[in-house]
């Protein structure tokens, strides 16, 4: 017993060393409340370097009363990411005391991967600054989904200048856009659903309708004379164009409700569609398909298929073009779907919807395509250059097996 009470005796403080420390920590204190209220305009900062002054811009009382009432983090940090400065907002984020934050590395509140973009995204940041998403982990080991703006801030007595860095909590934003998108997957399903049923009403009702009445001027045709010249050829002229009338009808049906795609899969379904396209407009189409591991989900397939529909709708409207090759197949952890045309193109920077009104409304339901499927649908064109549109799809939302 005796040498366990000798054990965990600790060695006491000297009365001189207890002063000193007290007298350490009060000046520490004195610093930070002097940084805090704006009465400190530059630090000296000790490190692998030597001294370095660090000028506080704009340490002025009006200005830390401005930042500390933004709803966004604020910092300032040295070239080796410690915290020069930082507002109670950002201390909040990450649930820690402000004079717990102010000192330490901002590298601390990141994972390895976000570490690893910081110092990427440090390197290259430019006068214009730059942005990017990350998670920040909290004291507590929760994680924040924030975005993070940066931009170098005057050199503050080093060859480096420092870097101001803005950080807005992105929950709200991440749950609206998990909102929109799960409202836009809605909106994609009721319109398939009322596609199907004019498909039907289509091929069932006035497909039907349209027959009928070709029979009837085939019959009226027959037994017009041959004396009775120009009824006969009216109701030869009749029939003819009952005749296209109803082979057009049952194309849009057909293209409404894919019955190609639901028996046959996506490759047969898009060969199909482009063959129907090429025989009509003259437009080649090469159509190069990857054999995948695994078969593509449907709701996949779906997206694949009416992104094409409406890809080669704009060729035959806009485009003028005469070659259009599709692909599909896989691209490290995505698949990948693209189609270009090597028509007139038009300029990306104005936009699809101006100039000659190509894209508009088509462009936008693709995006709602690739999106609703967790992908991102990416247009590049040019004038006179040609269009290529690429969707990445990854493969963890790709696959039957994912679902």
């Amino acid at each position: 017993m005796k040498r366990a009470s000798q054990k965990s005796r600790a060695p006491r403080a000297q009365p001189g060393e207890l002063a000193r420390l007290r007298s350490a920590l009060a000046e520490a204190n004195e610093a930070l409340r002097a940084i805090r209220s704006g009465e400190v305009d530059a630090v000296v900062v000790v490190g692998k370097r030597g001294p370095q002054v660090f000028t506080l811009q704009g340490a002025e009382q009006v200005y830390r009363v401005l930042i500390e009432s933004m709803n966004e983090g604020a910092l300032t940090l040295t070239p080796d990411k410690m915290i020069l400065y930082a507002n109670h907002c950002f201390a909040r984020m990450v649930k820690s005391r402000l004079e717990k934050v102010i000192g330490g590395s901002f590298r601390r509140y990141l994972s390895a991967d976000d570490r690893l973009m910081l110092r990427k995204s440090l390197k290259r940041v430019g006068a214009s600054g730059l942005k990017f998403q990350v998670l920040l982990i909290a004291s507590d080991g929760s994680k924040l989904p924030v975005q993070i703006s940066l931009k170098p801030l005057a050199k503050n007595g080093t060859r480096r200048a420092t870097v101001g860095m803005v950080v807005t909590d992105m929950t709200e934003a991440r749950r609206t856009e998990e909102m929109l998108r799960a409202l836009t997957h809605r909106v994609v399903q009721v319109q398939e659903a009322e596609r199907g049923r004019v498909a039907y009403e289509l091929h069932d009702n006035i497909t039907q309708l349209i027959c009928a009445v070709l029979f009837r001027s085939q019959a009226l045709a027959e037994k017009l004379s041959p004396h009775e010249g120009t009824s006969k050829i009216e109701a030869i002229k009749l029939r003819e164009l009952l005749s296209r009338t109803a082979e057009e009808v049952d194309r849009i049906s057909h293209n409404l409700g894919p019955n190609v795609l639901e028996n046959l899969g996506l490759v047969a379904a898009m060969g199909d569609t482009s063959a129907e396209f090429e025989n009509r407009t003259g437009v080649s189409v090469k159509l190069t398909c990857t054999q995948l591991k695994a078969p593509l989900a449907a709701d996949i397939e779906l997206a694949f298929f009416r992104i094409l529909q409406e890809a080669l709708r704009n060729v035959e409207k806009h485009a003028s073009a005469r070659n259009v090759s599709v692909r599909l197949g896989r691209q490290g952890e995505f698949i990948r779907f693209a189609i270009n045309d090597d028509g007139v193109g038009f300029n990306a920077d104005r936009g699809p919807d101006k100039g000659k009104g190509r894209g508009g409304l088509g462009l936008l339901s693709m995006h709602e395509r690739a999106i609703c499927v967790g992908g991102t649908l990416t247009l590049s064109s040019a004038d006179r250059s040609g269009t290529e549109i690429e969707v990445l799809v990854p493969l963890a939302h790709g696959s039957v097996a994912s679902n």
